[in-house]
């Protein structure tokens, strides 16, 4: 039997058994990211590689070692990119039929203990943003989310504590405002 390090040979592959899903407009900046890497940062980078290594001696030449380090990584990058767009399931949360209960995609606006509300959707682990709107569906508060209705309760177990939270509004719309 084969070595499993043999079979997954980078950790870029999607792991799991179940499907990996991504928003339209998770799936949308991934793509964006992509291309430009592909049309615009990994040629700029060759081409400086190109140049610094016209320049002579390579194992002493710093612009050279750090273009080549910098082309790996924008290699393995273009390559995670590509496995998540082509085994993601796009969900459009706009398509959502059972509108009154939380699923993926949802906008879920949610009280705490002290009656602070604050709103996040419920996306992929691939698209969490650092503004902290976006909350993966696999992380203990997606999975606390998932089916509730407005009014209920959910208990989340964090590292400083459980916090209680009440689900206030779902929506599958971003709202503009």
């Amino acid at each position: 039997m084969a070595d499993s390090e043999d079979l997954d040979d980078d950790d870029d592959v999607p792991s799991g058994p179940g499907r990996r899903y991504l928003t339209r407009a998770g799936a949308e900046r991934m793509h964006a990211e992509l291309l430009r890497l592909l049309n615009e940062e990994r040629p700029r980078v060759t081409a400086e590689v190109s140049a610094a290594a016209a320049q002579g001696d390579r194992s002493e030449n710093a612009e050279y070692i750090y273009g080549k380090k910098r082309l790996r990584e924008i290699d393995r990058r273009i390559r995670f990119l590509q496995k998540r767009l082509d085994t993601s399931t796009i969900v459009s949360p706009e398509d959502q039929t059972d509108t009154g209960r939380v699923w993926f995609g949802a906008w879920v606006t949610l009280e705490d203990e002290e009656g602070t509300e604050r709103t996040y959707q419920i996306v992929g682990p691939d698209e969490i943003d650092a503004r902290g709107t976006g909350v993966s569906v696999e992380s203990p508060l997606g999975r606390s989310l998932l089916g509730k209705r407005p009014g209920d309760e959910v208990t989340v177990r964090r590292p400083r504590g459980e916090v209680e939270l009440i689900v206030r509004t779902i929506r599958y719309r971003r709202n503009t405002e």
